[in-house]
């Protein structure tokens, strides 16, 4: 069996006109810029992912324009809601056969479980009892088949205190079902604006770098990190249930960007 290629993006933050920009920086510019650099690095992908936070003021503008740069890139995509995103325009705007809001798939031997951790109107995580219950009706039904599941919040906390006030609330839920499906392989978020990668009861936990700008680890309170560029996570979910993953980031730093920013 055929080993598949994944491309995770994260948190691009798109405004509802291309040219405005977000704390300094033009958040459009360099969503397309990470997605034309995974293109020409990676010639395959069988699935790109995109975790959350695409738009920053949702409008059907914004992911109109989000939707035809997904939609050239001629791969199956699907798009799970941040804190900052309207699920019913983004329903309306990713509804097409290439790109889509889909929640459970199957892709060669593994599962693919999209989550909404979504509490309207808050910045923090929770995952409600209809999520969880449908988590673990997937898990339930394909035993066999390795999963892999991707949410917006992260899971586990980052060792910054600002950030972690935003973590999935019922996170321990969430890891008391996992726990009851041994073939529960990673779990991938974004929000976190930065990498991750630990492993925790025995399954990946992957946090990945936003398209725009980043978060400095360990802050005690907000902080933006002008050392590392905007990048994309490629993983490679093998068929007898290992992983591969790597980082990849633009070579040019972020131009403008507010370093002295107090949030956003």
């Amino acid at each position: 069996m055929t080993d598949l290629s994944i491309l995770q993006i994260t948190d691009c933050h798109i405004l509802p006109c291309i040219n405005d920009n977000f704390l300094g920086i033009n958040t459009e510019y360099y969503f397309r810029a990470v997605l034309e650099l995974a293109l020409e690095e990676n010639r395959h992908f069988d699935l790109i992912i995109v975790s959350g936070d695409l738009a920053q003021d949702p409008s059907h503008e914004s992911y109109q324009r989000i939707l035809k740069y997904l939609e050239a890139t001629k791969i199956p995509c699907v798009c799970l809601p941040g804190n900052h995103d309207d699920l019913q325009l983004m329903q309306q705007a990713f509804n097409t056969p290439l790109v889509n809001c889909q929640k459970q798939f199957l892709l060669g031997k593994w599962q693919c479980i999209l989550l909404n951790s979504q509490i309207e109107g808050e910045s923090g995580g929770r995952l409600s009892n209809q999520e969880l219950n449908f988590l673990d009706e997937c898990l339930s039904r394909h035993p066999d088949y390795h999963a892999l599941i991707a949410v917006h919040h992260h899971c586990l906390e980052t060792k910054s205190a600002w950030m972690d006030t935003m973590i999935i609330e019922n996170n321990l839920e969430l890891w008391t079902l996992i726990k009851k499906h041994p073939q529960v392989k990673a779990v991938i978020n974004g929000h976190i604006h930065q990498v991750m990668d630990v492993e925790h009861f025995g399954v990946r936990v992957l946090g990945s770098p936003s398209t725009c700008f980043q978060f400095k680890p360990n802050s005690p309170t907000f902080s933006l990190d002008d050392k590392v560029s905007p990048g994309y996570r490629q993983i490679t979910l093998c068929s007898d249930g290992n992983i591969q993953t790597f980082i990849s980031r633009l070579s040019e730093p972020l131009k403008g960007l507010q370093i002295d920013s107090l949030g956003y």
